[in-house]
């Protein structure tokens, strides 16, 4: 016997997504994907690795100098990721 529903398959993907509690890593993949769009391509093309573990941002950078100014702005990096993943992604960004 073949089940039917007419549900908009927008309803039932949200359905899946929070019976499966995947909401949290959905959006820490946004913030990963948003990393370039929030700091540009310049500060992107020095990122060497780029992981969430624990509501910390890793950021890998291969320039001690940009590393050294990036410093300054990590709190307002925080914000403008959590901002584009639209819900409090990341508690902080550690650069390495």
């Amino acid at each position: 016997m073949k089940i039917t529903s007419d549900r908009p398959i927008g309803d039932v993907i949200r359905e899946m997504i929070e019976t499966y509690r995947l909401e949290g890593k959905l959006n820490e993949v946004k913030v990963l994907h948003s990393w370039e769009k929030v700091v540009g391509q310049m500060i992107a093309r020095h990122t060497k690795d780029l992981y969430i573990k624990n509501s910390r941002l890793f950021v890998r950078i291969d320039s001690p100098a940009l590393k050294n100014e990036l410093s300054y702005s990590r709190t307002l990096i925080a914000d403008k990721l959590n901002e584009e993943a639209g819900g409090q992604v990341i508690d902080e960004v550690i650069l390495l």
